[in-house]
């Protein structure tokens, strides 16, 4: 597999057009499930298409997404593809302005939601997976003792190792599964 290829966000006019839920749940479908008509997408989110249509011309503008027109049957098939594999951003990149590191916190908390509802309907529906799925699940926190240094070191090979596993062939009988990281400063307020 190529590296992947990720889009870097600088600008608050950006995060907050990623921050709406619904673009959300559109780019992660055209993320996971590759590239889909407006038709799907709509089925995919339960939603009415000129309201999708609409949202992923909004990702479109800011770089998200692309009309991948290699796939269309014909001039009225749109197609749409990621433009990335991943977003990124950081940020100490947003400290300048208030206003900037609010745009970022918007973003931060949407995907914290998102993240939750996903926690959420795995326990909700626990009982539907076969055991050795539930086994193989984790859900745990460790608080260490660790300076900011130590801390981007600790990330760095954590992803490290996410990748190393990302970039495999899957394995024959492979599903997906949703691996979450977290890490930030523990107890209350600045060092």
């Amino acid at each position: 597999m190529d590296a992947a290829k990720v889009k870097k966000l600088d600008d608050p006019r950006t995060l907050r057009a990623l921050a709406h839920p619904l673009r959300l749940r559109l780019l992660g479908a055209l993320r996971t499930d590759g590239p889909a008509t407006v038709t799907t997408l709509a089925s995919a989110v339960d939603e009415a298409i000129p309201l999708v249509s609409y949202h992923l011309r909004q990702l479109a503008e800011h770089g998200f997404i692309e009309q991948a027109p290699e796939l269309a049957k014909d001039r009225r098939e749109t197609w749409w593809k990621a433009s990335h594999d991943f977003t990124s951003w950081s940020m100490t990149d947003f400290l300048d302005t208030p206003e900037r590191l609010d745009a970022v916190a918007v973003l931060q908390r949407e995907i914290f939601r998102r993240h939750v509802a996903r926690i959420e309907q795995f326990y909700e529906h626990a009982h539907n997976w076969d055991e050795e799925w539930l086994a193989a699940s984790e859900m745990s926190d460790v608080r260490l003792t660790l300076t900011p240094a130590e801390l981007k070191q600790m990330t760095s090979e954590m992803w490290e190792v996410i990748e190393r596993w990302r970039r495999r062939e899957p394995t024959p009988g492979a599903g997906s599964a949703d691996v979450i990281l977290y890490a930030f400063p523990g107890g209350r307020g600045s060092a």
